[in-house]
């Protein structure tokens, strides 16, 4: 997996290769480019290549999510990240890893929603309680 230092490139390239794909390219390279700009500009310093068809092990699997061997090979067991196995070994393509890193990130954010939405839930259930009183 080639990865590409991207902390010397300033944030005004950054920008104009973002106005320059939207003018010129087509939707598949927009896409692409404009997934690297936002790499970019959350902060990553590196930015890694790949094909959706090859494999990592548990441990570059492990790395990547930020997460044990051991955490990453109960979620493996469980079924929740799909894997096969070459010989003994586990494997885990990277797109099923990507599939699982977005559920979980679908997963986070619908969480955090609920937790902002509760103080507006408890008003209005206190509301309730008070116009049945």
């Amino acid at each position: 997996m080639p990865t590409i230092d991207v902390s010397q490139i300033p944030h005004s390239e950054v920008e104009a290769l973002s106005q320059f794909v939207h003018s010129t390219s087509g939707p598949e390279l927009r896409d692409l480019i404009d997934s690297l700009v936002d790499c970019v500009r959350d902060g990553a310093t590196e930015v890694s290549l790949s094909a959706e068809t090859a494999d990592l092990t548990p441990n570059q699997a492990a790395t990547r999510l930020g997460m044990s061997r051991t955490h990453l090979y109960k979620l493996l067991d469980s079924g929740e990240i799909i894997f096969h196995r070459v010989g003994r070994d586990r494997r885990i393509r990277i797109i099923d890893l990507a599939k699982f890193e977005a559920q979980r990130q679908r997963d986070r954010r619908e969480l955090a929603e609920t937790f902002a939405r509760q103080p507006q839930t408890k008003s209005g259930a206190i509301g309730e309680i008070a116009d049945l009183l």
